[in-house]
């Protein structure tokens, strides 16, 4: 296990794709109540032509939760900070949910960092700072394990939750073992975070993706983000909120496609 130390926590990262080439690097950046083995699918398919970097959010799976409350400010300079330690010029940049609200701080404030940017089941301002005080209300009165079914409810279709049951249970039993602390710490930074007048300073080509029938940020939500940037397309897939896993082959399919393509192409298309 790899860990970068920093003053007040530590991160939890790991490597995949082989040392020592010229592949380029791509980052993947976890969901609220997730760990780094969300990307497992998305690993399997791509390490073949990057080199891949992920990492635990701090709070989440091996990394430290350092004292609560966090801002997106935070988030983002945990990325850079792993950047620097590991000597990476430049990334391309995968995130979902709160992973690709820290993909969006890191194309307005270090895009000279970035290649590509891709941001899934996201949106430029996630809930409201009212939901998110419930939330952290919940979370501290209750604990995590009690929120498990309204999260599968929103992260998964039934259909899903029925034929790929194991699947399923992976990614709840990382939500239930999340560090409270962290969770909180994160929905704090949630709480204040809104980027929607910010996002014309995105210059990278961005990639956003969407499930069809995601409830936490739907289609439109994306769609948003998309028109705002200079460079912009959205896709939707289906599923809901863990849409990478839900369509793990759709998803890799789109993301090797936008990666591999030349910047000039990447141009806004609402919708599909």
């Amino acid at each position: 296990m790899a860990y970068l130390k920093l003053s007040n926590h530590r991160l939890h990262y790991r490597i995949d794709g082989g040392a020592g080439d010229d592949k380029p690097w791509l980052v993947f950046c976890n969901s609220l109540g997730t760990d780094m083995h969300m990307w497992d699918a998305q690993v399997d398919a791509l390490s073949a032509q990057y080199r891949i970097l992920r990492y635990d959010c701090r709070g989440h799976g091996r990394s430290s939760a350092p004292p609560s409350p966090y801002s997106l400010d935070d988030l983002g300079g945990d990325v850079l900070a792993l950047l620097d330690a590991l000597g990476i010029e430049w990334t391309h940049f995968c995130g979902l949910s709160i992973g690709g609200l820290t993909g969006q701080w890191l194309g307005i404030h270090a895009g000279e960092r970035l290649r590509k940017l891709v941001l899934c089941a996201t949106a430029a301002k996630i809930g409201t700072a009212q939901s998110w005080s419930a939330r952290i209300d919940a979370v501290q009165t209750g604990g995590l394990e009690a929120l498990v079914p309204a999260t599968a409810e929103r992260w998964f279709t039934p259909k899903f939750r029925a034929c790929e049951a194991r699947a399923v249970a992976m990614v709840l039993d990382s939500f239930a073992a999340t560090s409270p602390d962290g969770y909180v710490g994160c929905c704090a930074a949630l709480a204040k975070a809104d980027l929607r007048d910010a996002l014309a300073q995105i210059e990278n080509p961005l990639l956003a993706i969407s499930g069809e029938q995601d409830p936490v940020c739907p289609p439109a939500d994306l769609d948003d983000i998309a028109a705002r940037v200079r460079r912009g397309r959205h896709v939707s897939l289906p599923g809901r909120h863990i849409v990478n896993i839900e369509s793990a082959s759709s998803f890799n399919a789109v993301l090797l496609e936008f990666l591999g393509s030349e910047a000039t192409t990447c141009q806004y298309e609402p919708g599909n």
